[in-house]
């Protein structure tokens, strides 16, 4: 606790820090709510990954270069009254820094409190859904614009579902003993059966059917900000995946993560389902604001990032179990066992349903 408080200290007024207390569900990033004796009374104080992100400086500079980006956007955007946007903003240290490393080389860094709002672990009805949705084409609308040559890559191969599949057959190739039950001999043959469709996204953009972006990297429902009143999505927050990609990995992650009710840590393995309505409430939401920079073949390929997304967590789930919970924070060795069973059984669901699916895509793409 007190290299807490010393860590909050740093982006903060001498005296003001009252109080530092765990705050979200993250799986990588250690993150914090700072009470303040000031008039902002909150900051959000994070430790990150560094065995995830190994170069976390470069993280700051993405930062600075999307949060200048955007709100160079929004001053020039005529005033939405109904519906407010904010981007969390970089608080430096003292020092004027944009980040801190104390004695044992922990990288920390704080961001300005989005107050009045919250997020949720999971989509509560149909209009958060649409909200959802909403959040993500406006996120991608206001970084449309900007030259991903002006974004670092800040974790490498990340969404690269072929690079996953590569290091997970080294894995298996370099494990005298693997891990023998029912459910882990589920996901060896669900791998094997599914791994052909694996670069089905990457052979698109290698064939320039599909071309690189800014992206968020991550925007499942936890990260979506949801305003206390009005019940519309206010922000996106965990910006540290911003990077080059493919928008379909955003819009892949965000339907996996929102249309499973049962959400990923559940162990009702057989009762997971795709909820197709919640997918057409979250389209209705991001495709109207999307329309100004998806093309024709980006609209071909949706289905198949929805599809491939829960795929690939799954195999990172299952890979990282594989090699002994390195990547993800765990509660019991099992754990990732379960939440990758928990992806593949989505998937299955996708498939399913893909008549349905293609159908509901088509419909409102047009």
């Amino acid at each position: 606790m007190d290299k807490l408080f010393a860590a909050a200290r740093q982006f903060a007024p001498a005296g003001a820090v009252l109080d530092v207390r765990e705050y979200g569900s993250g799986n990588v990033n250690d993150t914090y709510r700072v009470t303040l004796a000031t008039e902002e009374r909150y900051l959000i104080l994070q430790r990150i990954n560094t065995r995830v992100f190994r170069r976390p400086e470069l993280i700051m500079l993405n930062l600075q270069t999307f949060t200048e980006h955007v709100r160079a956007r929004l001053e020039c955007e005529p005033p939405r009254a109904e519906h407010r946007w904010e981007v969390p903003r970089v608080l430096p240290t003292r020092e004027g820094k944009s980040h801190y490393v104390d004695a044992d080389g922990a990288f920390w860094r704080a961001l300005s409190f989005i107050g009045a709002s919250r997020t949720y672990e999971q989509v509560r009805d149909l209009e958060h859904a649409r909200q959802v949705g909403y959040a993500l084409g406006r996120f991608q609308s206001l970084l449309s614009d900007l030259a991903i040559d002006r974004l670092h890559d800040t974790l490498e191969g990340f969404h690269i579902t072929p690079r996953y599949l590569r290091h997970y057959d080294e894995v298996v190739a370099q494990n005298g003993s693997l891990p023998a039950s029912p459910a882990a001999d589920y996901c060896f043959r669900f791998i094997e059966q599914r791994r052909a469709h694996a670069a089905v996204l990457e052979e698109a953009r290698a064939q320039n059917k599909l071309r690189l972006r800014p992206i968020h990297g991550d925007p499942k429902v936890n990260n979506i900000m949801i305003d206390d009143a009005t019940q519309q999505a206010v922000s996106i927050v965990d910006l540290d995946t911003v990077k080059p990609g493919l928008v379909h990995y955003d819009i892949g992650d965000c339907l996996r993560s929102c249309c499973n009710r049962l959400g990923e840590e559940t162990d009702a393995f057989d009762a997971v389902r795709f909820d197709t309505d919640l997918c057409r409430a979250i389209l209705q939401g991001y495709l109207p604001l999307s329309r100004d920079f998806l093309d024709e073949n980006d609209y071909a390929y949706l289905y198949d990032a929805l599809h491939l997304i829960p795929f690939e967590l799954g195999l990172r789930f299952f890979t990282d179990y594989l090699e002994g919970d390195v990547y993800f924070k765990v509660k019991h060795r099992q754990h990732n066992l379960s939440r990758a069973i928990v992806q593949f059984k989505l998937v299955e669901s996708i498939e399913a349903q893909e008549t349905c699916l293609r159908e509901l895509i088509r419909e409102l793409s047009e």
